[in-house]
């Protein structure tokens, strides 16, 4: 289990994950965005408390998408 754990965090930046990874973390991380803190955004009441869960509404899916791809990866070469 600990060589699975630091295979996927060294895959946090693999070149070939981080693409895909980018595009789900932009795309699940603004809806959430949008569901969790859009009235706060649009009324201009985002405090820093807001704004730090707002960065980990987008790291959340980007980490669940390397995630994917890593375990996939790693099933292929057990």
């Amino acid at each position: 289990m600990t060589k699975f754990i630091k295979g996927f965090c060294s895959s946090l930046l693999n070149p070939k994950f981080a693409p895909t990874g980018f595009r789900v973390a932009l795309f699940v991380g603004t809806v959430l965005l949008m569901i969790n803190h859009g009235n706060a955004l649009l009324q201009g009441q985002m405090s820093r408390d807001r704004w730090i869960s707002a960065v980990l509404t987008y790291c959340v899916p980007y980490m669940v998408s390397i995630h994917g791809q890593y375990t996939s990866e790693w099933r292929k070469s057990s």
